[in-house]
């Protein structure tokens, strides 16, 4: 059976071509589209759409209103289409809190060449968010933890050594942020690849911020990798480990996407598998596809141990499944156990500080 989608967005230009990219997808069909959220409440009913592409910023009643509502009342995949504008990725990050599960930019009309490569990324986050898995959200306050007693670092100075290496896609930007609220001030520094597009990963990281007792900010390449500090990967390049002297240093570059991605997962985790070997402890969170799965096995191939975030708490087990398949991980764990898990080993092995 095909994906049945239904389009959603006040500009009739952007409803036909988003109409003519998914009707040329083979497993797709429009089952619908309305210029604005009254018109798509009625057609939900009428249609019971699969998947729910949504504007971000609409005339009547604004596109978060109504996801919100939505949500609440009729729980259903929705991928946002977001404007590439500072005010368009904060409001596409309060719209995954709010549940969607991803988000496309806008396309460029004028930009026909690069049109094959959006449409291939819109088929692909469609199918994505079609296997997702829509649970009921809580939003996020500032220095909030989830409930149990989390382990306690012995001695975090011992294991300024040791480091996070963090990688998700598809429902990632939700993982990360349930991960990273939970990781205490004196954590070992955390290296992230998240796949997103540039603009947005600075909007995500300045959000994270400002709800983790850790610093989160966006990689700008050459920072010294500080215990109780978080580095986002940019959505225009590669994040990687260097290493100067007794340091460890964020780089970033423009290389070739791996695995039709830049940033890729894979590309950090083998340079962790490079430079940190038995001092990085690898995390792959929720997404579509293998991104990350053989670069997490040179992390365990080098010594490092590595947790997956299991099938049920995924949004889509695409990337922890694959890295399990190649025998990658050590221990799997819902979401919400995971920061404990990883915790809880730093706490068994931080004092001996392994060095390369």
């Amino acid at each position: 059976m095909k994906i049945k989608v239904l389009i959603v967005d006040d500009s009739a230009l952007i409803r036909s071509v988003m109409t003519e990219i998914i009707s040329s997808q083979p497993d797709m069909e429009v089952v619908g589209v309305a210029p604005d959220p009254l018109v798509a409440r009625e057609l939900i009913k009428q249609t019971n759409p699969d998947v729910l592409t949504l504007d971000v910023e609409m005339p009547k009643m604004d596109g978060l209103d109504f996801l919100e509502k939505l949500m609440r009342l009729r729980p259903m995949p929705v991928v946002m289409v977001s404007s590439l504008t500072e005010r368009g990725s904060e409001i596409t990050m309060r719209a995954l809190e709010l549940g969607a599960v991803d988000f496309v930019t806008k396309p460029k009309i004028s930009i026909q060449s690069g049109m094959r490569e959006y449409t291939e990324l819109i088929a692909d986050k469609i199918r994505a968010a079609s296997k997702a898995r829509i649970r009921a959200r809580t939003l996020p306050q500032p220095g909030e933890v989830a409930a149990g007693q989390l382990p306690q670092l012995r001695n975090p100075l011992t294991s300024s050594e040791k480091l996070i290496i963090v990688g998700a896609s598809t429902g990632g930007t939700e993982a990360i942020r349930e991960f990273l609220m939970q990781m205490p001030s004196d954590c070992p520094g955390i290296l992230i690849t998240q796949h997103m597009p540039e603009g947005f990963t600075r909007s995500f990281a300045k959000r994270l911020d400002s709800l983790c007792k850790i610093s989160v900010s966006e990689a700008a390449g050459g920072e010294r990798v500080l215990p109780g500090h978080a580095y986002i990967a940019p959505g225009h390049s590669h994040l990687t480990l260097t290493r100067s002297g007794a340091n460890y240093m964020t780089k970033i570059d423009q290389g070739e996407p791996v695995n039709r991605h830049r940033p890729s997962v894979d590309v950090l985790f083998r340079s962790a598998a490079q430079c940190a070997g038995k001092n990085a402890v690898g995390v792959i969170l929720t997404g579509m596809g293998k991104d990350g799965a053989l670069g997490m096995l040179e992390m365990k191939n080098a010594g490092a141990y590595n947790f997956a975030q299991d099938e049920a708490s995924c949004v889509v087990f695409g990337m922890p499944r694959e890295a399990i398949a190649v025998g990658a991980t050590h221990e799997v764990g819902a979401l919400q156990a995971l920061p404990g898990m990883v915790l809880g080993y730093l706490a068994a092995h931080g004092m001996r500080a392994l060095r390369v």
